[in-house]
């Protein structure tokens, strides 16, 4: 996984571009009818229920735009919310409130789904033992926003990228001339480059988990479309060597029964590109 610096740096660079997209050259609406010595206040108005996620990544906002602006946390991330609720009140610069609002909202709302979303699928696989993967299945350019969400809603994150963990899917082992291949030649490379990188392999069926657990340093088996009766024998044959995974059209209707058939972890790309925004609002007011 990605270190917390390099993490905090990708937070940076979403924050410095979506303030470019969205302000360009000013806020022209802001800059024409409210004067610059204007102050005002505001608050995070929920008008959903859910789990409140971006809390944090709201302040970063604020304090890049205007770092004299205050704010007033009331709920923080991770929290139930419900409508009524108010989250924090944001206090100073009018301009400098409006010209923040639709990225703290956009990101908050975003976030919130997910992180509702996941703390639903971790509650389900309660008592199992198996925890929740995000994916790589993200929006371009927000990743780290929405595997925050993750974290916050209780799950766990899979690797960031292409660069932090070697996985080995059907397209590069068949690009490579087959398993046993791509985990020599994966692991050959890493020997080269010095890397400490985990190697995870996907298996389509039974006789290439069986493939698979003939080479040496594989940190884990994704069990891909695997059926339940395919699942507890492939789990049972690999008896704890290295981790499983079970991914591919796991929804909340089949998550727990994949979970009680002994697997470590359920991968699941719907946490990220299917959900639905909580309605949020910032509401300026007037005393």
């Amino acid at each position: 996984m990605i270190s917390k610096e390099q993490f905090d740096r990708e937070i940076d660079l979403i924050i410095v571009n979506a303030v470019r997209e969205d302000v360009g050259d000013g806020d022209h609406s802001s800059l024409a009818c409210i004067p610059e010595s204007a102050g005002g206040k505001a608050k995070l108005l929920v008008k959903d229920r859910g789990v409140i996620a971006g809390v944090d990544f709201a302040r970063k906002v604020f304090e890049y735009v205007d770092e004299n602006l205050e704010i007033d946390v009331l709920m923080h991330d991770g929290e139930q919310v419900k409508q009524g609720d108010i989250v924090f009140y944001v206090t100073g610069s009018s301009r400098s409130i409006l010209k923040a609002e639709r990225l703290v909202l956009n990101a908050m709302q975003r976030m919130s789904a997910i992180a509702t979303k996941t703390a639903k699928y971790v509650k389900l696989l309660q008592g199992t033992g198996a925890g929740i993967l995000d994916t790589r299945k993200t929006t371009p350019g927000i990743r780290a926003l929405e595997k925050w969400a993750v974290k916050i809603g209780g799950g766990e994150n899979h690797r960031f990228a292409l660069y932090d963990m070697i996985m080995l899917k059907d397209n590069h082992i068949d690009f490579a001339g087959g398993i046993t291949g791509a985990i020599e030649k994966t692991r050959k490379y890493l020997a080269e480059k010095g890397k400490a990188l985990k190697i995870i392999v996907e298996a389509r069926n039974m006789k290439e988990v069986e493939e698979i657990l003939q080479c040496d340093g594989v940190y884990r088996i994704l069990l891909d479309n695997f059926t339940f009766e395919e699942t507890v024998a492939a789990v049972k044959r690999i008896g704890g060597k290295c981790q499983t995974e079970s991914s591919g059209g796991i929804d909340e209707n089949t998550i727990r029964r994949y979970a009680e058939c002994g697997v470590d972890y359920i991968s699941s790309g719907a946490l990220t590109h299917s959900v639905y925004n909580m309605d949020l609002s910032l509401k300026a007011i007037n005393d």
